[in-house]
């Protein structure tokens, strides 16, 4: 995906070079595109993204119809609901701020000021931001990150079904997709966040910037929120609350992995010449890059997806003896343990880690689902949390001493730089800010329904309206036909 260096002022010179002038706009070219090959390159670029975009609309369908079909009858339309409005209020709050939050803050607060110039390049009153002919990128790589934002609160949503308060999990919403999880992209998922400089972080298709925070927010909110009545039996052995319709869990979960391919494709630079990001690329060969402007393939990458998903599938298979919920879980599993690496691992080292990661995720959900009574209704803790900050650790092993950027001074790809990362993705940025907000709407009790409305069903005050509407009108209509 695009960042601070790519989404600049690019002046086209007379032998069709580009160059770098600032850190406002993309493909601007003095207010004009210069040239056949710009122009293609612009809108082939806009096109790209576009096409992100829509692939990735279907990861939100996705996780409606697989949380419809993990929920119960009774909250169905509760549940259903409580995810789309996720839609409205975090893209009206990332418009607002959260974009801004990815271009200001790379080295805020501990290795500089807020980037002040880039933040009011990308505000919501910025020309950039509006209907602007000279700018045919920004809007398509706004949009990509805020459906990764929709990516991120969905997650969260999943884990808490059939007894949080719509109002409290829109809170959530908005603070992991509109503030925590752009903070943790503007530090460890931008070519010049401090987390890539001096961590040497690695994170190409966001095992950790997404998934890991994610996850850890879902845990944060579960510890406070406690499970759903009649989750453990008296002696505190879980039980088993299976969905309502498996079929829809799986037709859910296929949407997730086919939006999956325009989220690899999303965090990648379609096409790029050395020249624009200063000759770090060696070579003169255009090329496609990922998220911190090394060069990578959209053929790699897509082997690699694919053999960590067969891997998740099959390991996940076995170790579950077949259980269909947790074997499609699994793939998507294998995928985000992957994803930190897949730009350079080898097509073995996909298959492996896409295989070993779901195992230990699986093992550490039923783990803390007895020890600490974690009700997590879809396992995205496990899916997404432990398999991405897994995922971010193991890329450290593997990639010991790869470079961390093309760009010179970076720290390397060590396995401490990838583990302190995991820690502030999943505890720091994710965990605990979910924790204590969670804590304080507790205390106000505006956190969880009350008990009988979870008994009788979050949807009961919709369904006697339903059954009110429908009686009335088979009336209406026997008092017709009588008439006649």
């Amino acid at each position: 995906m695009l960042t601070n260096y790519t989404k600049t002022r690019l002046i086209a010179t007379t032998n069709n070079k580009f160059l770098l002038r600032g850190k406002i706009a993309s493909f601007k070219g003095e207010k004009k595109m210069d040239g056949n090959l710009n122009a293609l390159t612009t809108i082939f670029t806009e096109f790209y993204y576009w096409v992100t975009v829509v692939f990735m609309f279907l990861i939100h369908v996705g996780f409606c119809m697989y949380e419809v079909g993990a929920s119960r009858r009774k909250n169905h339309m509760h549940t259903l609901m409580k995810n789309v409005m996720i839609i409205p209020l975090v893209t009206v709050t990332f418009f607002f701020f959260g974009w801004w939050i990815y271009w200001a803050f790379p080295n805020f607060p501990l290795f500089g000021g807020l980037d002040m110039a880039a933040g009011s390049a990308n505000a919501p009153w910025s020309e950039n931001m509006g209907t602007n002919a000279s700018d045919r990128i920004t809007g398509v790589f706004w949009a990509a990150f805020l459906l990764f934002s929709w990516t991120a609160a969905s997650i969260v949503s999943g884990s808490v079904i059939e007894r949080i308060r719509s109002s409290a999990l829109w809170v959530h919403a908005v603070l992991i997709g509109s503030v925590w999880w752009i903070i943790d992209a503007s530090w460890g998922w931008h070519y010049g966040g401090w987390m890539v400089k001096y961590l040497g972080y690695h994170d190409a298709y966001a095992s950790g910037v997404i998934h890991a925070i994610a996850g850890g927010y879902a845990l944060g909110v579960l510890w406070v929120l406690g499970p759903r009545i009649g989750k453990f039996s008296s002696n505190g052995k879980p039980r088993d609350i299976p969905p309502h319709n498996p079929w829809m869990v799986t037709l859910g979960i296929f949407m997730i992995y086919t939006g999956f391919w325009g989220f690899y494709a999303a965090c990648n630079v379609p096409l790029i010449s050395p020249e624009v990001i200063g000759g770090e690329i060696v070579g003169t060969t255009w090329t496609a890059t990922n998220i911190y402007l090394a060069p990578t393939t959209l053929g790699a990458i897509t082997v690699n997806f694919l053999l960590s998903l067969s891997g998740g599938l099959m390991a996940t298979y076995i170790v579950s003896k077949g259980d269909a919920f947790w074997t499609f879980s699994g793939g998507l599993a294998g995928i985000i343990g992957a994803s930190a690496g897949n730009d350079l691992y080898h097509p073995m080292q996909a298959l492996i880690i896409g295989a070993i990661v779901p195992v230990i995720a699986y093992k550490l959900h039923n783990y803390v689902e007895r020890k600490f009574k974690i009700d997590d209704a879809v396992g995205a803790v496990a899916v997404h949390g432990y398999a991405g900050f897994l995922g971010v650790v193991i890329a450290g092993f593997v990639l010991w001493g790869a470079p961390s950027s093309p760009f010179e001074g970076y720290a390397v790809i060590t396995p401490w730089g990838q583990l302190a990362g995991a820690i502030i993705m999943f505890l720091v940025l994710g965990f605990i800010p979910a924790y204590v907000v969670a804590r304080i709407q507790a205390a106000r009790g505006t956190l969880r329904i009350p008990a009988e409305v979870e008994l009788q069903g979050l949807d009961l005050g919709g369904q006697q309206a339903y059954d009110d509407a429908v009686a009335e009108i088979t009336a209406a209509s026997a008092k017709h036909i009588k008439s006649e």
